[in-house]
């Protein structure tokens, strides 16, 4: 008997956590089919030319959607003038806060804080609330339906939460190196180039994608401040696979947004190792 009232709490516990793990499990399983339920329509849809709103395997696999969708003015230029949006606001943004970062890093001061507070504040504002200015503002300066002043608005929106990302990996890098590298006649420039950015690579790369996946797929400035159609990126040509009357053409649509894909899948694959590193950084401070 005592054997068994010692087991029977363990049993309770051990029944306990198996109907806790399988609740999670399910529950794991619920948010995978809300990921993977889309991009399945995403991938069928494309290869089928009688494809609508349900998921179903196709009749018949067919690449009509992608020849259909691959010609000069439906992909390859808005997808050119994305790079090119994109690509630039992005270099602008690391670059920017490499720069903002650095000092917020290394030189204690009393307006680091308010200047940090000020940065997390920006990141909250909404940019439908800030358009109706920065339009009237770009008139002024005619930098409206140009790619320049797209590019500069781009990094601009995406600069504050960028800093306060590169300021915290920043801090991960030990000063004694840059001191080391001072003794040496290195200016604080040369350390910040030659000493803490490739330690800090891994955050960069953070930065790097976060800034252009964020860029990628904004609707709103590009169509607010491009007018000429030509200049248009991929993510407010998209907009055209929707009719007036309501019709949508399917399997074009989601073989577009497959291309449209592409760029931001490859820019990960090809930074994904720097995203798994670390700053081991420990030893490198010591003897």
């Amino acid at each position: 008997m005592s054997a068994h009232t010692v087991k029977s709490p363990s049993r309770k516990l051990s029944s306990r956590r198996t109907t806790r793990r399988l609740a999670a499990d399910a529950g794991l399983l619920v948010v995978a089919a809300a990921f993977i339920l889309p991009l399945a329509w995403v991938i069928l849809s494309s290869l089928d030319t009688n494809a609508d709103l349900k998921v179903k395997v196709p009749d018949g696999i067919t690449l009509d959607n992608y020849d259909a969708v691959l010609t000069p003015e439906i992909t390859f230029t808005p997808l050119l003038n994305s790079l090119l949006l994109c690509g630039g606001g992005t270099l602008l943004t690391v670059v920017c806060a490499a720069l903002a970062a650095y000092p917020l890093s290394r030189f204690k001061s009393r307006l680091n804080r308010p200047f940090m507070l000020t940065i997390l504040f920006a990141t909250s504002l909404p940019i439908t609330a800030i358009m109706v200015p920065v339009y009237a503002l770009f008139v002024q300066v005619d930098l409206i339906d140009t790619m320049q002043g797209t590019i500069f608005f781009f990094a601009a929106s995406q600069l504050p939460f960028a800093i306060w990302l590169m300021k915290n990996f920043m801090d991960g890098v030990p000063k004694e190196l840059e001191e080391a590298a001072w003794t040496d006649g290195a200016s604080p420039f040369q350390s910040l180039l030659r000493i803490v950015l490739p330690l800090m690579g891994p955050g960069v790369a953070v930065v790097t994608v976060f800034s252009f996946v964020m860029m990628w797929g904004n609707f709103f400035v590009p169509f607010m401040l491009l007018l000429t159609p030509e200049q248009m990126p991929a993510s407010v040509s998209i907009n055209d696979f929707f009719g007036n009357k309501g019709t949508v053409i399917y399997g074009q649509l989601a073989a577009f947004s497959i291309i449209y894909s592409t760029p931001v899948i490859l820019l990960y694959v090809l930074i994904s190792r720097k995203l798994g590193g670390g700053f081991a950084l420990g030893g490198a401070v010591k003897g």
